[in-house]
């Protein structure tokens, strides 16, 4: 083993560097492009990933693909900071940390509950630590980071669990946090904003506890019916986020092995009674023209697989696709902030629930990043490694909190 090492994995990255430079594209508009192209390693270990050879080195009997995937992307630790009182908890049995600015409040503070992204299958609170900082300072609010258990480890859907019971007990404590009840945000970014969106719908059931004030969604991910949206033909293969990894993850994620992979992205997997009632919620004819214009071609029609369905029939759950949820639920959600990235296969998940929520009547503040891309904010708070366009959304973020 210790002989392999060193030499397979000098060679897989090589590989990866090649594969990166000749299959990845970088449209014209994205944000620092050379910045980006500079960051093969990271590119590598998603693209890895992205083969059924993927799991090469877990064969090799060196490590499995999302245990190296965890740790390339959990970020490097900060230096501590005197302005903020940085505190661990748990809340059965699930990880939260707790950042509290150090000055004394003036009156009872903002209490904001982050979800970290990761497609439910990595990312960490330490990967967020620099977000959550962020906010935390800049809105002088308290900000509860939620670490919750990853699959397949830990089996879908026990991910919304452990954010519901985080969500639970952060509610049930404010006072010990000296927050206001009628100022609780709840926020996430990528499927952390998914877990974000469920999560406000099922408190809407929970009438002893505090209302949500309002939601804060970075670039999510909130459908599993169509993938071939305009923004999936057109950013299918932008880093850092692949149309087919975006399957793939799908497939990690309820623990399925990726053996229908290509019908899925064919959308084989959704009964034409479905395609047909989802039709007025999710459907390229619904995204705006501006954003079609990079080119987009009308999927031709294509046969529904039963066989198909049976395997991955969690994509077109209410959990996992929160935009199917009934109008009787969408018109009852807290006023929302949206962020959606270009550069992004994801991008239409987020314009489709601005729309929704706008057409029932919910109050939404919606920032586009022209030049940004998926997991921008994994860079953000590394200095030079940083881009300009995650500063520009953290920056909008805070200035909608502060403005709550």
């Amino acid at each position: 083993m210790g002989l392999i090492s060193p030499v397979i994995i000098p060679a897989l990255v090589l590989g990866g560097l090649f594969y990166d430079f000749f299959n990845s594209e970088l449209p014209p508009g994205i944000d620092q492009p050379l910045k980006l192209r500079s960051k093969p390693t990271l590119l590598f270990f998603f693209q890895i990933l992205y083969f059924p050879q993927g799991k090469i080195l877990e064969k090799l009997g060196i490590c499995s693909d999302l245990s190296l995937l965890r740790v390339m992307l959990d970020g490097i630790p900060p230096w501590r900071d005197s302005k903020l009182l940085i505190k661990d908890v748990k809340a059965d049995e699930v990880p939260l940390r707790i950042y509290q600015p150090k000055w004394p409040p003036t009156g009872k503070r903002r209490g904001i509950l982050y979800f970290h992204g990761g497609a439910g299958t990595f990312g960490s609170i330490r990967a967020f630590e620099r977000i959550c900082r962020y906010i935390a300072k800049k809105c002088n609010s308290v900000v509860a980071s939620v670490g919750y258990r990853l699959a397949p480890e830990h089996p879908y859907p026990g991910q919304y669990f452990d954010c519901l019971n985080a969500t639970l007990y952060f509610m049930r404590n404010l006072e010990e946090y000296h927050v206001d009840p009628a100022l609780i945000i709840i926020s996430g970014d990528s499927c952390g904003a998914n877990f974000a969106t469920v999560i406000c719908q099922i408190l809407l059931n929970k009438k002893d506890l505090p209302k949500v004030r309002a939601q804060v969604l970075l670039y999510p991910g909130l459908q599993g019916l169509d993938f071939h949206l305009p923004s999936y033909q057109q950013n299918a293969s932008v880093p850092m986020l692949f149309r087919r990894l975006v399957i793939y993850f799908c497939f990690r994620y309820l623990n399925k092995e990726p053996s229908v992979l290509e019908d899925v992205l064919q959308n084989c997997h959704v009964p034409e009674s479905m395609k047909r009632k989802y039709k007025k919620w999710i459907s390229a004819d619904i995204i705006p023209d501006e954003f079609k214009i990079r080119g987009y071609v009308p999927q031709k029609s294509t046969s529904y697989k039963p066989e198909v369905h049976e395997v991955v029939k969690e994509l077109l759950a209410i959990t996992f696709s929160p935009l199917l949820a009934e109008d009787s639920i969408i018109c009852q959600l807290p006023e929302s902030y949206i962020v959606t990235c270009e550069f992004d296969v994801l991008r239409d998940d987020g314009l489709l629930y601005k729309k929704r929520l706008e057409d029932n009547g919910v109050q939404v503040t919606w920032y586009h990043c022209e030049s940004g891309f998926h997991g921008i904010l994994a860079f953000f708070g590394y200095g030079i490694f940083s881009f300009l366009s995650g500063k520009k959304i953290m920056d909008s973020t805070v200035k909608y909190i502060n403005s709550l």
